[in-house]
């Protein structure tokens, strides 16, 4: 019977008995299943809402970028806005000195240098027309169509013959439009009801 204390001595000081390992020996604790069932719950709880987090900036990064780029595209368009609407200026001033021009070189005024002035002024009205479009500028025609706040200016009112009330009868300044956005309003005389 020694041997066997022994040798149970011996198992014990080489480590090879069952330890703390050993299920048989571990303590039975109920609390602990639900309490790690618990802890699973709240992990599960944080990845979803760490997810929805995660969505969440994603859709405001993408919306971000989206009008970042928006921003980017408005300012390629429109970059030369300003500089069309000095332009459209230097327009009215040609086609003001185009119909003079023209109003003096009638057929019966002989000078052939007006003409020549004339039709060269011509050239250039239709070149720089041209230009504009090529860059999306737009003179508006606005004559015989409604009256839009956006596009338009009212600087008088006539009297509607043979024009329904509240459309344009006359226009004192063209309107020009750069990519379908108004950057020069035009001035127009709108059509009323004579009262007598």
């Amino acid at each position: 019977s020694p041997c066997v204390f022994s040798t149970a001595a011996q198992q014990r000081s080489t480590g090879d008995e069952c330890g703390p390992e050993d299920p048989r020996d571990e303590p039975k604790h109920p609390l602990s299943d639900c309490a790690l069932e618990h802890k699973a719950i709240k992990l599960e709880e944080q990845v979803r809402d760490l997810t929805e987090r995660y969505r969440k900036a994603l859709a405001d990064s993408e919306n971000v970028r989206r009008r970042t780029q928006k921003f980017v595209e408005d300012a390629k368009l429109f970059g030369i806005q300003s500089f069309c609407r000095d332009l459209v200026e230097v327009a009215d001033i040609l086609e003001k000195t185009s119909e003079s021009a023209a109003e003096e070189a009638e057929p019966s005024n002989p000078n052939p240098t007006l003409k020549k002035i004339c039709e060269g002024l011509s050239l250039i009205e239709a070149k720089l027309q041209s230009v504009f479009a090529k860059h999306g500028l737009q003179k508006m025609n606005p004559v015989g169509g409604k009256y839009d706040p956006y596009d338009h200016e009212i600087v008088c009112h006539v009297p509607a013959e043979g024009m329904q009330p509240g459309t344009i009868a006359l226009v004192t300044q063209d309107g020009y439009k750069l990519h379908g956005r108004t950057i020069r309003h035009a001035l127009v005389g709108v059509a009323v009801e004579s009262q007598e």
